[in-house]
């Protein structure tokens, strides 16, 4: 008996190293689904609402993180093009501003 026990706790404890190094949830999303199931299966109340707002606040901080930096990969494009367009309005008011009483039709 004592064999078959100390072959039990020999082999469980090989399979917990061995799994232990294959099954690692370190995605939080599949992790979250685990504990969420597991909480379910066991028949525990959980506050599905919470889990599901902190969720969508974790993926609003990552993607406005993801946000600022695109906006400012492409801030100079961004800032040129702005920048062409108050070119554009102030060399229109200063061509209107010389004219005398004959107005074209931009300037009307």
């Amino acid at each position: 008996m004592k064999k078959f026990f100390a072959t039990i706790i020999i082999l469980n404890t090989l399979l917990f190293v061995g799994l232990s190094s294959v099954a690692k949830a370190d995605d939080k999303t599949s992790a979250i689904v685990g504990h969420v199931i597991t909480q379910a299966i066991q028949g525990n109340d959980m506050d599905h609402a919470e889990v599901l707002r902190n969720e969508l606040a974790a993926l609003m901080h990552k993607y406005s993180i993801e946000m600022t930096t695109v906006l400012l990969q492409y801030m100079p494009s961004i800032l040129d093009s702005i920048s062409a367009q108050l070119r554009q309005e102030l060399d229109k008011k200063y061509k209107c501003s010389l004219q005398g009483d004959y107005k074209n039709k931009d300037c009307s």
